[in-house]
């Protein structure tokens, strides 16, 4: 029994499961398409006025119908109480014979198919219930009729509906008319059998013809719309293979109504967007070709400038002016930071060119951040500022390019420490099964709300007014992102102000996979709150 029961409740939650995703098909389909949602306010509209209708000619075609059958039924009980008058009106010698007789002569007016039953009785013969044709029990006669007419006068009529009931056959629908003359009252009970099958095929037909003329209608606004529907879904279909960089896409343009006319636009809007973006294009191309021309020719002359300026730099001691050794370093400092911007120039351009490529090997990344932190501990000594290293014990294998990567590291360390005020800065390591994070933390001024993104621009600085005592040259994160971007990976950022900020770098262990999370947080632990996380989760997407 109990294994029945859960096998019952099974097959529930199974159906409830199948019709709830039904349903819920169903209303994205309604929900995203035009046609279907015209077909079906049109197909309940129409169903509305085809049942209003519908009730409206029924209650007419059966009002008209009943009001013939009581002005028929009318003339014959006139006729039945003038026969009644004449053979009953004078003295009485047997009334039951009588009345038999008259009843039996009104019935004989029927014809063989029986139209009517005739139901007699005296008024003042109290002992004496009347006389009925056909086995017509009295009760079909309703008590209120014949109290209308027993209080009204000779030649009093009304008439009501009921069910006919007679001796061993069941009951049926009728109409009772009767009228009084003398002492007698005469009903005439007629049987509305087949006017009630009549009313009924004509409810079942104008039932027919509704659901057809409803689904008729439905079928004439399924291809009004259809005429108006696709070229709208063509025209979107057209606007999303525009989006995807497809931008020979046209409309076909047919006859010259509303829909033509939104074809013609749409081609001339795709038209002077094609021409647009191609002028960007070679605008941008320009631009990146002007760049890597001009960093490759400023080499040849910056050869020989360095040249004299290392011969410079190394006699500096012995010139007599001081003044002139001070100008010697400076020159020699400057040169520095000039090859710099130059070969960031070009990496930038290839990356732009889409040159840049990847020489990638399976690599511990907590040998590059050892190998970073080497390289950037005499300027952190310099700042005040001290690296904290948080490694797992583990290593944190991944197939990566070693020169990228360092690249990426030494940026962020770079920049922590000329931002980090003098204050720690941490450095953690972490690796799950698909990917590997490096996160740089430092305790300085921040960013500010929106800054997370626009950090990684091109020669961006959060404070203009503040002058760099690293001698960088403004992409060295830009250039740290396009290379993570290389790997497949993440480069994001986080910061408040007064919170210090925190750069973090994720990668896939595998070249080429899909990164699909991180194993580091973006926001420091300690740091999150309702704006951070929702600043991690827009960063994840």
């Amino acid at each position: 029994m109990n294994a029945a029961k859960r096998v019952a409740r099974r097959g529930l939650r199974a159906s409830r499961r199948v019709l709830r995703r039904g349903v819920g098909r169903a209303y994205t389909r309604w929900r995203r398409s035009i046609q279907i949602r015209v077909v079906t306010s049109t197909l309940l509209i129409s169903a509305v006025v085809v049942a209003i209708l519908g009730a409206f000619l029924q209650q007419q075609i059966s009002a008209a119908l009943m009001e013939g059958k009581i002005k028929a039924a009318m003339l014959q009980l006139d006729e039945g109480l003038g026969m009644v008058q004449r053979d009953l009106g004078g003295p009485a010698t047997d009334d039951g014979g009588r009345l038999e007789s008259v009843v039996n002569a009104l019935k004989a007016r029927s014809g063989p198919s029986g139209l009517y039953e005739i139901y007699i009785r005296d008024a003042k013969n109290p002992y004496y219930d009347g006389y009925a044709t056909n086995e017509l029990r009295q009760e079909s006669v309703p008590p209120r009729l014949r109290e209308e007419l027993r209080r009204g006068p000779t030649g009093a009529r009304d008439y009501t509906f009921g069910r006919l009931s007679y001796i061993g056959r069941d009951r049926e629908p009728g109409l009772i008319v009767g009228g009084k003359t003398g002492q007698f009252e005469l009903y005439y009970l007629f049987p509305l059998t087949q006017e009630e099958r009549t009313l009924t095929r004509v409810a079942w037909s104008l039932l027919a013809v509704g659901a057809v003329l409803v689904l008729l209608l439905a079928a004439i606004a399924s291809l009004v719309t259809r005429q108006v529907v696709i070229p709208v879904r063509l025209a979107a279909q057209g606007a999303q293979r525009l989006a995807a960089g497809r931008l020979e896409e046209r409309m076909r343009v047919r006859g010259e109504d509303d829909l033509a006319r939104l074809a013609t636009s749409f081609n001339e809007m795709a038209a002077n967007l094609q021409e647009k973006i191609g002028e960007l294009e070679d605008l941008s191309q320009v631009q990146r070709q002007f760049v890597s021309d001009v960093s490759h020719e400023l080499r040849t002359p910056l050869t020989t400038i360095r040249i004299a300026a290392d011969m410079l730099y190394e006699y500096r001691d012995t010139f007599a002016d001081p003044a002139v050794g001070r100008s010697a370093e400076l020159l020699q400092s400057q040169l520095e930071r000039f090859e710099a911007l130059l070969a960031d120039l070009l990496e930038i351009s290839r990356h732009d060119a889409g040159a840049a490529t990847l020489d990638a090997e399976s690599l511990d990344m907590r040998d590059l951040v050892l190998r970073a932190v080497g390289d950037i501990q005499g300027l952190a000594e310099r700042k005040g500022s001290k690296v904290v290293l948080q490694l797992p014990g583990e290593p944190c294998m991944a197939e990566v390019d070693r020169r990228r990567v360092e690249r990426i590291l030494r940026n962020l360390l770079v920049n922590a420490v000329e931002h980090g005020e003098g204050e720690d800065i941490i450095v953690s390591v972490a690796a799950d099964r698909d990917a590997v994070a490096v996160a740089v933390r430092d305790h300085g001024v921040g960013l500010k709300p929106g800054e997370s993104q626009m950090v990684f621009d091109r020669f961006w600085r959060a404070d203009p007014a503040r002058a760099r005592t690293t001698g960088g040259t403004g992409l060295g994160l830009s250039i740290s992102r396009e290379d993570a971007q290389l790997h497949g990976g993440w480069l994001q950022a986080w910061g408040e102000p007064g919170k210090g900020s925190q750069f973090r770098l994720s990668l896939p262990r595998v070249a080429g996979a899909e990164l699909r999370g991180s194993p580091l947080p973006l926001v420091p632990p300690g740091a999150r709150d309702a704006r951070a996380v929702f600043a991690e989760l827009e960063a994840g997407d």
